[in-house]
């Protein structure tokens, strides 16, 4: 735990990521996007790749993505839930069975169930870690594009799980999207550092399990961070809300 918290203090130093704090007073049109706040990443014993016990960087994220879910619920602006859901014979290496099609695993997590009824939300069930891929239709249409479109969305806020998997991938996407001109009128993709998490796998556990990757929760969360501040999005640690205009 020492060598873990003086290496993560040196990766800040060495790496560090810059954060502001955001303000969203209405004036510019932002949608909000959660990236796969299920069950089977969220809720304890949910699944192989659920947490086993209680985490607080993913508690944390979760009622997080609540509180912003409702107030943008509230003046009705737009919202895009990735749900990660996969057929179970169609793997996902290098990860064990997950959030598997018709099982609870795949379901928001009880405190964002009711998303399901909102009018302003957009849900998209996926079978990949990038959610902009997971977006492309048989036809070649993308549903998160014609959202960002038809919204006319300036601004996406960006939060979920994990930041340096489906957030990160997802992120880095959108923006080469942007840089191309495919996602008009988009300007900004913006990360909510608070509002992201990711998993902890220490390599006390990895080394006795063959083939498995460490994955230490912070250090990973804060890698996360800096690759998408470094490819072009905004990254911020508060966001808060002012004298909203009415819809």
């Amino acid at each position: 735990m020492m060598m873990t918290s003086k290496t993560i203090d040196l990766l800040r130093n060495e790496l560090p990521v810059e954060q502001e704090s955001l303000f969203l007073s209405g004036d510019v049109k932002t949608g909000l996007v959660l990236v796969d706040v299920v069950n089977g990443f969220c809720t304890v014993g949910s699944g192989n790749l659920a947490p086993s016990q209680p985490d607080g960087q993913i508690s944390e994220m979760v009622d997080e993505s609540v509180r912003l879910a409702r107030v943008f619920c509230e003046k009705k602006w737009p919202v895009f839930a990735f749900l990660d859901t996969h057929y179970p014979d169609v793997p996902e290496p290098p990860y064990p069975p997950h959030c598997i099609s018709g099982t609870d695993e795949s379901n928001l997590v009880p405190e964002l169930q009711w998303l399901e009824n909102e009018t302003n939300v957009t849900l998209r069930r996926k079978d990949c870690i990038d959610g902009f891929l997971g977006s492309v239709e048989k036809d070649g249409s993308n549903v998160f594009v014609n959202w960002v479109k038809s919204n006319q969305i300036k601004n996406v806020l960006v939060l979920g799980i994990c930041t340096d998997a489906c957030v990160l991938d997802f992120v880095c996407s959108t923006l080469s999207a942007r840089n191309r001109g495919f996602l008009a009128p988009l300007e900004d993709v913006i990360v909510y550092s608070r509002g992201c998490a990711t998993y902890d796998f220490p390599v006390h556990v990895a080394k006795n399990i063959k083939d498995a990757l460490p994955h230490p929760q912070d250090l990973m969360h804060h890698i996360g961070l800096f690759i998408a501040k470094g490819r072009g999005a905004k990254v911020v640690s508060g966001v808060s809300f002012g004298a909203l205009k009415e819809p």
